[in-house]
């Protein structure tokens, strides 16, 4: 499979599906997603089964050769169901239950829902288990979307007391971890520890980081119950689910390991984001990475963007040539097969202006024949690195653990966890150096330089790990607030960074949250000078043993280190002690790569992306213009031609606005 679409056949009259097909199969789809809101369709009461129209419709795609993959519906629980057992609605953080209506209106804990979600996800795969058109399963749709602040009932808290004792066993092992003496909470028992309904003041943020993690495990294990009854049904289909990148509810590495691959939905225009950081190049690029990082393989695109997103309010029209622009660098990223969302625009219902391939009309325009030509010039080539990774030399570290416990404790109120990560992904992007993003399970060898930004949790072997990466010759990169609390989130009694110092080479026994003052920095290493604001949180460090590579430039703390290396064993430790800014972040990731040995693709402009795959054979290179401009950019003798762009007599590629262009260069 290489190209899909999402199609929703109960959304339109059966004499357009004939059609549908017809022209699904010219644009060059051969698989289709469908059924993963349609419970109501298939059981309109309990146990009164109608497959027959999914049947028709999966049987007129396959006279076209197109294979479906079905997603089980249990994010739209029908109303007949809660009806029948009103208390599977969810709970918000307010303590108010919410009522039917949109989707994901189910608690994910409750055994009464997943009773009916057991009993109709067998039905629905025995009745499609040797239906020879049907090759894969998708799991609910978009887990925890809706659910970012539920569900505090009854039953989750039931579980949350059991998910503790399980982990901490004994009450009295709970209130030493979470430190319960504070402020008179000690528990004598698990089933008084409450839901984090809101309180006067604050909650304790160790219970607070526990039900994060609760709430993130409880969601892979609903997948779970849903994943066992597919693989005993059937044995010989996919199993997949799709992710949504830096969606913060469920651990994506945990979610991840059930599935044969993950999928993921790729929408750089989103509706909802007017923050442009979160729909640059370099961030859907950074979210693509973290989706090869899950499983360190390759995926799907469930969902890639086709038009116009909206519900209420809508976005921008994508400009002619980003859909396509969109589908190059979601395959440079890694993914193996991308399914459009969605085929056809809905009359009815809150997506009615989620634009599809086709508008309202159903009359096929420009976005139905760029990506026909999109399809036509990808397709022949997409075996050839099927399966294959970017083979990076530089990884990133990220952890939902340290996301959440500074959610809880920010610090600064403007100081994002992935927006820091994104700062020092966007250096490697602009630098164009291939980046995986990895967990702190991954074995590091691999990789000549590895960041870990805002280590602000650790654990023995997490620290036994990046001390033996550094031993070993790697190139480690610390910043700000590393080192400072335990995996329970309590904060860990000894100078910073703490159980790092040594690896570092530095003593940090003063800081300074950017709130009522401002403070400057400066570059003091190598020949090019820079200096800029310092941005959120600066460290005060004292050497001892490392070098000085940036310094501070106004305040009593005016002169003292910044940025630092220390060489430890085989290898080097860095630690920046602030946000950097774009300037300084540049000369700090050249200083960092030219130390470590890291090669470049090629330099090319701002706004010009250049990364590749390694095929069996050849290097797979693409180069992305996400500017509306023209631009140039030197190509190597090496690289052969495939698709797109113009090479000049010069070795300059010049590309279109929004161009694209894929190269091979064979290996050795």
């Amino acid at each position: 499979m290489k190209f899909g679409v999402d199609y929703y056949p109960e959304h339109c009259s059966k004499e357009h599906w004939e059609w549908d097909a017809d022209k699904m199969q010219e644009a060059g789809i051969d698989v289709v997603r469908m059924a993963e809101f349609s419970w109501i369709k298939m059981e309109p009461s309990e146990g009164q089964y109608d497959f027959a129209w999914l049947d028709e419709a999966i049987e007129v795609l396959s006279r076209r050769g197109i294979k479906t993959v079905l997603g089980t519906p249990s994010p739209a629980p029908p109303i007949w169901i809660i009806e029948q057992n009103p208390e599977i609605l969810p709970v918000n953080m307010q303590g108010q239950r919410l009522g039917f209506g949109g989707r994901h209106h189910n608690c994910q804990s409750n055994e009464t829902y997943r009773n009916h979600i057991r009993r109709f996800v067998r039905v629905m795969a025995r009745h499609y288990q040797n239906n020879p058109h049907v090759i894969g399963w998708q799991t609910d749709n978009e887990l925890g979307n809706s659910h970012q602040q539920l569900c505090t009932c009854d039953s989750c808290r039931v579980r949350f007391h059991q998910w503790l004792e399980k982990k901490y066993g004994t009450i009295e092992a709970l209130n030493e971890a979470w430190g319960t003496v504070f402020w008179s909470q000690t528990y004598s028992r698990f089933d008084q520890i409450p839901a984090p309904l809101p309180t006067p003041n604050s909650h304790n943020p160790s219970f607070l980081l526990d039900w994060k993690r609760f709430c993130s495990d409880l969601i892979v294990d609903f997948q779970k119950l849903q994943i066992d009854i597919l693989r005993e049904e059937c044995p010989n289909h996919f199993i997949t689910h799709n992710f949504m990148g830096f969606f913060d509810k469920t651990d994506y590495f945990k979610l991840a390991k059930d599935l044969d691959f993950i999928s993921h939905d790729q929408y750089p225009m989103p509706f909802w984001e007017a923050r442009l950081s979160k729909t640059s190049p370099p961030h859907l690029a950074m979210a693509l990475d973290l989706m090869r990082g899950t499983k360190q393989q390759t995926f799907w695109i469930m969902e890639q963007l086709a038009g116009p997103t909206g519900w209420e309010v809508i976005s921008s029209t994508p400009r002619p040539g980003q859909i396509r622009l969109w589908t190059y660098q979601s395959i440079a990223h890694g993914a193996d097969t991308i399914v459009y969302f969605r085929w056809d625009t809905c009359l009815v219902g809150t997506e009615q202006y989620w634009h599809g391939i086709l508008p309202h009309s159903r009359i096929p325009g420009r976005r139905y024949a760029e990506i026909k030509q999109t399809i036509q010039e990808l397709a022949p080539h997409m075996d050839k690195f099927r399966n294959c990774l970017p083979q990076a030399e530089v990884g990133i570290l990220f952890s939902y653990d340290q996301e959440w416990a500074l959610q809880i404790q920010p610090h600064h109120p403007q100081l994002n966890y992935v927006e820091h990560l994104r700062s020092y992904y966007k250096g490697f992007f602009d630098a164009n150096v291939p980046v995986d993003i990895v967990s702190d399970e991954e074995e590091y060898s691999r990789y000549k330089v590895l960041v870990a930004p805002l280590l602000f949790l650790t654990h023995p072997e997490l620290r036994r790990k990046l001390y033996g990466y550094v031993a070993s010759g790697g190139h480690l990169v610390l910043s700000m607030r590393t080192g400072v609390k335990d995996w329970n989130n309590a904060v860990i009694p000894k100078t910073l960074p703490g159980e790092f110092s040594e690896l570092l080479g530095i003593l940090i026994e003063d800081y300074d949250c950017l709130r009522q003052f401002d403070q400057g920095l400066r570059w003091t290493a190598g020949t090019e000078a820079a200096e800029e604001d310092a941005n959120l949180w600066c460290d005060i460090i004292t050497l001892n043993g490392a070098e000085m590579l940036a310094e501070y430039s106004r305040e009593f703390y005016a002169g003292t280190p910044a940025i630092t290396r220390n060489a430890y064993e085989q290898g080097q430790a860095y630690y920046v002690g602030t946000e950097l800014r774009p300037d300084i972040m540049r000369l700090f990731i050249e200083e960092v790569l030219d130390k470590a040995g890291v090669g470049r693709i090629t330099r090319s402009p701002e706004g010009v992306e250049v990364t590749r795959r390694r095929g069996q054979d050849a290097e797979y290179l693409f180069v992305i213009n996400h500017n509306n401009a023209e631009a140039d950019v030197a190509v190597s003798e090496k690289w052969q031609a495939l698709v797109g762009g113009e090479v000049l007599q010069n070795s300059t590629l010049r590309l279109a606005p929004f161009g694209v262009a894929l190269f091979h260069c064979p290996l050795g």
